[in-house]
């Protein structure tokens, strides 16, 4: 039996190394040995489970549902500016209560997570994220608007237990030669719900003058998106499990070691805000999923005012922008799990994202809309795949911190950072014009570049895993000297 089988539930054990029929025989790493080697050197197993695939898909789904909820109504910005009698500002709003309920709430949540798991956070996610959908179905009045805040909000307190996570579900359950690409997985869920979230609200909510019939349509949204919720919340409560009997990597396994008692969440953030790499990893991602924030929700205006009355196209042109971003994370999490260039995988990125931000810029004004699909998608595929690289890019810098917790300081300074590029560009946007905002835009997605080509690639969780399995082959060569290991094909169990 391989240390890389995969197995059912069935298949497992309660015990840290795997016996067979002989007693004086154990599997250790894979390999046969006696009783000889002490029981201290006995290395813990590691198992893969097919379950791992259907954890990370679950999770992608719920992660889908809560992320269109972010930009279903900037998309359509004009429309519910008339239904609600609303402001630009207020709606845009909408999609920043996502950002602003981050900031506050991450801390308390990523401590909730070291203490009680990703079960728990799975099904408080889950559960908030429902009772929005349902609070906005009750919402689709003209004079109801602080209800339909209302319902944003718990949809975005939600998104508080679900951004953070992609990281620490690949670590818990993957091996370390698919944890980029399990992670990808996790963020993919993501963008694709913002690529929906593009696509489905101008479709689903035409631009018609009649209030009762507006109503109507906003209704139908707001009950599939209920509908949907509810569902993935029930499976959440009878799929979700909290982690895999045995883990899945050597460094997962001394991550499990580590008593409670000895774990200080305190002393693991300052840990992490004295880790200069990071702390500039930090500071570049919140530049660059901030502007990638800003573009989303300020899209609308933008399409409108050069190409009046395409709204439909204008969420076609957002859902261009995440569905190229998902090809890009794909893509970049199966390169880094080949590779393991995470620095230059992440700088190279970035600079294709600040140029890409350039040519929209600039050719955005042209009068070709399929000129706009065109550098929109190249602009996507390098912005939005950026995002699983940053959470990789951190796990390897600060392992054995909690994946959560590094994940949670990421995504509060995207969220900061957000909130304040949303505003300055729409205040430059009011004031000088499209073009402008969007070069204020490029100006730091330019700072950005440069502050990622100064970060040291410290990479920790490999470190660890290659002298864990350097530590195993060493102790399996001694054992061979004095006769220890029995070099026979380990059976099938």
């Amino acid at each position: 039996m391989s240390v890389d089988k995969e197995l059912d539930d069935g298949d497992i054990n309660n015990k840290q190394y795997f016996e067979v029929k002989d007693p004086q025989i154990h599997i250790i790493d894979g390999t046969l040995a006696t009783d000889n080697v002490s029981p201290k050197n006995r290395k813990p197993a590691t198992r893969l489970y097919k379950k791992r695939w259907l954890i990370v898909f679950l999770f992608s789904s719920y992660s889908l549902c809560n992320s269109y909820q972010w930009i279903q109504y900037g998309i359509i910005n004009n429309i519910f500016m008339k239904f609600y009698g609303v402001d630009s500002f207020t709606i845009d709003w909408m999609s920043m209560i996502y950002m602003l309920t981050y900031i506050p709430f991450i801390f308390p949540v990523t401590w909730l997570l070291d203490k009680k798991g990703l079960r728990i956070i799975a099904l408080i996610a889950t559960a908030m994220n429902c009772i929005g959908t349902w609070i906005k179905v009750a919402s689709a009045r003209p004079d109801l608007f602080a209800v339909t805040f209302l319902g944003q909000f718990m949809s975005s307190f939600a998104q508080v237990f679900i951004l953070g996570m992609p990281s620490r579900i690949a670590s818990v359950w993957f091996s370390s030669e698919e944890v980029s690409t399990a992670c990808s997985i996790g963020v993919f869920g993501n963008q694709l719900g913002i690529a929906i979230g593009f696509l489905v609200p101008p479709i689903l909510v035409p631009n018609v003058e009649d209030m009762n019939e507006l109503a109507h349509h906003i209704r139908i949204m707001f009950y599939i998106t209920a509908g949907v919720a509810t569902l993935l919340f029930v499976l959440v409560v009878i799929v979700f499990q909290e982690q895999p009997e045995i883990p899945p990597t050597q460094s997962q396994a001394t991550a499990r070691s580590i008593p409670p008692e000895e774990y200080s969440y305190v002393a693991s953030i300052k840990r992490l805000l004295c880790n200069k790499p990071f702390m500039l990893l930090v500071i570049t991602y919140g530049l660059n999923v901030g502007c990638f924030y800003a573009v989303s929700t300020l899209l609308n205006r933008m399409i409108i005012e050069y190409y009046p009355g395409e709204e439909v196209n204008a969420g076609r042109i957002g859902l261009t922008i995440v569905i190229a971003g998902m090809v890009g994370s794909l893509i970049c999490g199966i390169w880094l799990d080949r590779t393991k260039t995470y620095k230059q995988t992440t700088l190279a990125v970035y600079l294709m994202s600040f140029i890409g931000m350039i040519v929209f810029t600039f050719t955005l004004d042209l009068g070709h809309l399929w000129v706009v699909f065109i550098t929109s998608g190249a602009l996507g595929f390098f912005m939005t795949g950026y995002l699983p690289l940053g959470f990789e890019f951190a796990v390897e810098l600060t392992y054995p911190e909690s994946e959560g917790t590094s994940s949670g300081l990421l995504n509060c300074s995207a969220q900061v950072f957000g909130i304040i590029f949303i505003i300055c560009q729409g205040k430059i946007i009011d004031s000088f014009g499209i073009q402008a905002g969007n070069i204020f835009l490029c100006a730091f997605l330019l700072i950005g570049t440069i502050m990622t080509g100064v970060i040291k690639s410290d990479l920790r969780r490999q470190r660890a895993n290659t002298l864990a399995k350097e530590e195993a082959e060493k102790e399996r060569l001694e054992g061979m000297d004095y006769g220890a290991t029995a070099l026979i094909t380990p059976p099938q169990l």
